[in-house]
């Protein structure tokens, strides 16, 4: 699913320079939302939640040790993500794959450690969330993720993608307890209300920013009913892969994806493209 098309204009040598105000003209943070972006993301969704199931109960850490080392990797990734001039897929979606696996340990942990139930956690996450996009909206004018070019944009960006994590697991874990639809039917049911997003904005004009994020958040359930339906044992509605084949198969798939991109620069501007290949 494809949505805004970005106006980047061509970079001149004087626009590859950050100004006084942080922002640096023509250089947009993050990659085209083409077809590739909607499948690595769902596979990095998918990875969040059977990486942090392998960690917790595989690897024996437990659930404060998983979050403690899972945070610190995204710390110095997200660092590396911040000293990069424009958008690189060799970093991007390893920060994605981590922010995902964080965003359900944040779920995890006010479920399981805190005692908290669903309903709250769901409430919660969403309120958070709803902060994120009124703060960086009265801040910046804008939730487009095409003018992620500063910043104070960036870090608006990252942290509303990691609470569509977290709200994303606790309200798909929400819709599987209480309506008991079993892994591959919430997959299909968040897949259908997906496509009904789709249609809303090709054939109703849904404002694109809006659809975006709103399907942004729903791949995250539907990424987790997918991962859930593979790893999960077959006397509990899955098809018993575990979470080391499953992981280690949606690990190989999304890196093989990512070297693709960063090789064809597929999902970068078509303006800096064009511009780089002049030079």
């Amino acid at each position: 699913m494809t949505y805004e098309t970005s106006q980047t204009s061509t970079p001149s040598a004087a626009d590859t320079q950050v100004s006084p105000s942080g922002r640096r003209p023509g250089w947009n943070k993050v990659p085209e939302v083409t077809v590739h972006f909607w499948v690595v993301k769902v596979l990095c969704t998918t990875v969040g939640e059977t990486a942090a199931d392998l960690l917790d109960e595989k690897a024996g850490l437990g659930l404060t040790g998983v979050s403690v080392l899972m945070s610190a990797l995204l710390a110095v990734v997200l660092v590396a993500q911040f000293r990069t001039t424009a958008y690189r897929a060799g970093v991007y979606w390893p920060a994605v794959a981590l922010i995902s696996v964080v965003g359900t340990l944040i779920s995890d942990n006010l479920t399981d450690n805190l005692g908290i139930p669903l309903e709250t956690g769901t409430t919660v996450s969403a309120v958070v969330l709803a902060i994120v996009f009124v703060v960086w909206y009265r801040h910046e004018r804008t939730l487009s993720i095409h003018h992620i070019d500063t910043t104070g944009r960036e870090s608006f960006y990252w942290l509303a993608v990691l609470m569509t994590f977290a709200l994303g697991t606790a309200a798909g874990d929400l819709v599987s307890a209480r309506m008991v639809l079993g892994h591959w039917l919430s997959a299909l049911l968040f897949a259908l209300v997906i496509a009904a997003v789709a249609l809303a904005h090709f054939s109703l004009g849904l404002d694109a920013v809006w659809s975006f994020w709103i399907v942004y958040l729903l791949t995250r359930p539907l990424g987790v009913s997918i991962g859930d339906y593979l790893s999960q044992p077959t006397g509990d509605g899955g098809l018993g892969m575990g979470p080391v084949v499953t992981s280690a198969l949606f690990l190989t798939v999304i890196l093989g994806l990512v070297v693709h991109l960063a090789v064809t620069r597929k999902d970068e501007a078509q303006s800096r493209c064009a511009a780089r290949h002049a030079a």
